[in-house]
C-alpha cells in the first residue's frame, strides 16, 4: 500500500525542533544550520497547511496541530530507530533496581521507559524513588540517579547531565497578574524545592534579591513543585531535562528565556565491585543514548 507521507527532511527538523523547543538545539543535533531547519520547518507547514509552532513570552511553544503531530512523528521514528537497533542488539534480561530522584523518575525516565523494555523484552524492572547514593550499600540496588554535587568516591559516578533552571507556571497565571518580566515573580506565589537557594541563585542572575513581602510555598522536592505549577498554584523553577515534555505539551510555559546553571548535576551512580551485569550495563546506556536524544539540557 503506497502511503502519501510529507518530505522526510521537514518531519526530522519537526521533530528535533519540537523536542528541543529550540531551532538552534535542533541545528545542532541535525548537523545543520538554523536557517535550514527554519526552512525545512516552512517546507512542512506550507505541506499540511498549517502553523506548527508560535512563539510566546520569548519562547518557541507547538501549536495545537504541532502538540497533535508530535507524538506520531516522534513515535514513527522511535519505532525505526528500535527496529534498526533490533536487527543487530544482543539478548539481555533479567532483573535491575533502579533507584532515581523522584522528579526525574516521574517526569523523564517513566516517559521513556518503553523504549527499553521493547529493546530488552525479557527484563523485570524495579524502580525506587528517592536521592540518596547510600541506596547502593542495599546490594539489591543495581543502579542510583541522583541529583548533587558528584562527589562520592567510594562509588563508580558518570555524569548524566548538568541541569539549567528556569521558571515555569501553567498558562494561566499569565491572564492574571503581570508576569512579563522577570521581577513580576514576585506577584506571584514562588514554588520551592528546596530550601530557597535555587530561586535566590535565580533572581540575583536576573538583578533581583528575594523580598521579606514574597508569598512563598515549600515542598519536599522538584516533582511536587512542578506539580504545584501545573495546577496553578504559582511559579515553579523548571529545569533543561524534567521539564521538556510539560512544556512541549503545552501543559507550562516559561515565561522568560532567562536560565541559571543549577548547583548540582544528575548522576549515575554504581558500586566499583558490581561487576556490571549485561542488562545494567545496556540500561546505562540506554541513559545516555536517551539523555543525548532529549538534549535539551544543552547550551543554548
Amino acid at each position: 500500500m503506497a502511503y502519501r507521507l510529507p518530505p522526510l527532511n521537514p518531519l526530522r527538523a519537526f521533530e528535533a525542533t519540537a523536542r528541543h523547543l529550540s531551532v538552534t538545539r535542533a541545528a545542532e543535533e541535525l548537523h545543520v544550520t538554523h536557517s535550514a531547519v527554519s526552512h525545512q520547518i516552512r517546507t512542512l507547514e506550507e505541506a499540511l497547511n498549517v502553523r506548527l509552532f508560535k512563539r510566546g513570552a520569548g519562547r518557541m511553544v507547538l501549536s495545537a496541530e504541532g502538540v497533535a503531530l508530535l507524538p506520531a512523528v516522534s513515535g514513527a521514528f522511535e519505532r525505526i530507530a528500535l527496529a534498526a537497533s533490533g536487527l543487530s542488539q544482543p539478548e539481555a534480561g533479567g532483573r535491575i533496581a533502579i533507584h532515581c530522584v523522584a522528579g526525574l523518575l516521574s517526569l523523564w525516565l517513566l516517559p521513556a521507559i518503553s523504549s527499553f523494555c521493547k529493546l530488552y523484552p525479557q527484563a523485570s524492572l524495579r524502580m525506587i524513588p528517592g536521592n540518596d547514593v547510600l541506596c547502593l550499600r542495599n546490594p539489591e540496588i543495581d543502579v542510583s540517579i541522583c541529583y548533587g554535587d558528584g562527589h562520592w568516591p567510594e562509588y563508580q559516578v558518570e555524569l548524566l547531565s548538568p541541569v539549567r533552571l528556569f521558571p515555569v507556571c501553567h498558562p494561566s497565571l499569565l491572564r492574571g497578574r503581570s508576569l512579563r518580566t522577570p521581577k513580576d515573580v514576585f506577584n506571584h506565589t514562588l514554588l520551592h524545592a528546596d530550601n530557597g537557594r535555587e530561586w535566590e541563585n535565580w533572581l540575583l542572575a536576573n538583578g533581583l534579591e528575594m523580598t521579606t513581602g514574597c508569598r512563598q510555598h515549600f515542598l519536599a522536592d522538584a516533582r511536587l513543585a512542578l506539580e504545584a505549577a501545573s495546577f496553578g498554584n504559582g511559579v515553579a523553577l523548571g529545569d533543561t531535562v524534567t521539564s521538556r515534555r510539560s512544556l512541549a505539551s503545552g501543559l507550562m510555559i516559561a515565561p522568560f528565556a532567562s536560565e541559571v546553571s543549577a548547583a548540582y548535576s544528575f548522576y549515575v551512580v554504581r558500586r566499583r565491585d558490581s561487576g556490571g551485569s549485561a542488562i545494567v550495563e545496556a540500561f546505562v546506556a540506554w541513559l545516555f543514548s536517551q539523555i543525548r536524544d532529549s538534549a535539551r539540557f544543552s547550551g543554548a
